[in-house]
């Protein structure tokens, strides 16, 4: 209505015009929509396989733990039963050089294993 109290009709042409462009925002926003819920099923899959990965780091972060505290248990243990110094400064130079390797190691497999984890959780999803 206008302020004179006449009812105003909008032209047929700017009707159709709103109208096709009410319809183009909403195939947008409808989109938009499908686009944002696959983003969320992509990220909900890339934190399952992000959480294996960090569940495979944690356990072998535990074996090693576990592998080194008996080791140095061990190394402890031949003191104990050293009978002079030279015996104790070759248990403790073959037990430095053992500790080296087993680092080494093990810190070759934590990278393999991070990249690895990297690797499968930025991996396209077929």
């Amino acid at each position: 209505m206008t302020d004179d109290g006449r009812r105003y009709d909008m032209p047929k042409d700017m009707r159709t015009l709103a109208e096709a462009g009410f319809d183009q925002a909403r195939q947008t926003f409808e989109k938009f929509l499908a686009g944002a819920e696959a983003t969320a099923g992509s990220l909900e899959e890339r934190g399952a396989t992000m959480r294996a990965g960090a569940k495979d780091i944690g356990a072998r972060v535990l074996t090693y733990a576990e592998k080194n505290v008996q080791s140095s248990l061990d190394y402890a243990q031949s003191l104990v039963h050293a009978k002079d110094l030279p015996e104790v400064l070759k248990l403790h130079s073959e037990f430095v050089q053992g500790q080296m390797r087993s680092l080494a190691e093990q810190a070759g497999d934590m990278g393999q294993a991070f990249s690895k984890a990297a690797i499968d959780a930025t991996k396209p999803k077929a």
